[in-house]
């Protein structure tokens, strides 16, 4: 599918080009590859790419994004054509922005999808377990993920909301090492619990690394209903962050440590894969970086059942499905009942 269609560039010094509306991809002045714009949706470079003016028109034109990201994945900057989708969509997210009681129950459903997503990534983990020891602690910490989800009703503001996701996030990520492969616990468990800015240990750079991509994604997916990725319910807004991005991302963040930890327990990744550098930070080397993006892609093209469809949805579809179901209940349409329709996030099975 189109929207599916990204293409990654992680070659140091590759320079693309517009050719007969084909993006042209060279290396060292000796052409690697042509892409026809039609078959794209985004285009996202790590590190020093280099690109041509001509090019980068060509991508606004025709609504391609262009994204630069740094090597280890955080966003630099971000090209777009002229903004598209509707108008009064957009304006009925800023009012209810605005709205206490509805920015909230939005922010609400934003955790409460993260909380229970992670849940079934801990009791999966839980069955899954080699010792009886590692059982005990995932099924406990599951079980502290089930009291913040029975808190969340009672979560008078904002503040109260993010200090109870703050407190589920911190538990979480400080046991996150136990789904990890027993031979592999040395190499890669979070020393500090969740480090960003950078990263200081190996997986919390893979985490970082995969976050970025799926953020990438849910911004796209909020750009192609025609919402606003910058006004957001649950993030703060603040200048240059995209909150609903974050928002929307909070529900997809277990799939990415889904991956995550599957490429270390496959052995796919394996420690001498990252790079510690001067300051502590730690990012992936570049084949690495190479080999969890093939992976990323890959997974994004695995079929999945979602609730409310009646068919298979491909992985990389879910945050523009979600995009809209978000964008249905800003607009505040009826729901088959006549009641206005509220946000349901994406619940892995």
């Amino acid at each position: 599918m189109h929207l599916l269609n990204t293409l990654y560039l992680t070659t140091p010094d590759s320079y693309l080009r517009l050719e007969n509306q084909t993006l042209a991809i060279e290396h060292n002045h000796e052409l690697k590859l042509r892409v026809p714009l039609h078959h794209l949706s985004s285009v996202v470079c790590f590190g020093p790419i280099q690109l041509s003016t001509p090019l980068m028109h060509g991508l606004a034109q025709q609504g391609i994004a262009l994204v630069l990201l740094n090597e280890q994945g955080r966003f630099q900057a971000r090209l777009e054509g002229p903004m598209a989708g509707n108008v009064l969509l957009r304006r009925a997210q800023h009012q209810a922005g605005q709205d206490g009681e509805r920015s909230l129950a939005l922010a609400r459903a934003f955790v409460a999808g993260k909380l229970r997503n992670t849940r079934s990534l801990l009791l999966r983990g839980a069955r899954e377990a080699k010792t009886a020891e590692d059982e005990a602690a995932l099924t406990r910490q599951a079980q502290n993920l089930a009291a913040s989800l029975r808190a969340l009703p009672a979560s008078a503001d904002l503040d109260q909301l993010r200090g109870i996701e703050g407190e589920a996030a911190r538990q979480y990520f400080a046991g996150l090492s136990l789904l990890v492969r027993a031979d592999a616990r040395d190499a890669f468990h979070l020393r500090d619990g969740r480090t960003r800015r950078p990263p200081r240990d190996r997986l919390n750079a893979l985490l970082s690394f995969l976050y970025s991509l799926w953020m990438n994604d849910c911004r796209s997916a909020l750009e192609a209903v025609g919402l606003d990725p910058q006004v957001g319910f649950l993030h703060a807004l603040r200048p240059g962050r995209a909150a609903l991005a974050l928002d929307l991302m909070e529900e997809f963040r277990p799939l990415a440590e889904r991956l995550a930890l599957t490429l270390i327990n496959r052995q796919q990744l394996r420690a001498e894969d990252f790079v510690q550098r001067e300051g502590g930070a730690v990012s992936l080397d570049p084949e690495a970086r190479k080999a969890v993006l093939v992976a990323f892609q890959e997974r994004k093209q695995e079929a999945l059942q979602h609730p409310l469809l009646a068919e298979p949805l491909a992985q990389g579809l879910l945050p523009l499905v979600q995009a809209r179901l978000l964008a249905r209940a800003i607009r505040g349409e009826a729901d088959v009942d006549g009641a206005p329709a509220s946000y349901v996030p994406y619940l892995i099975r």
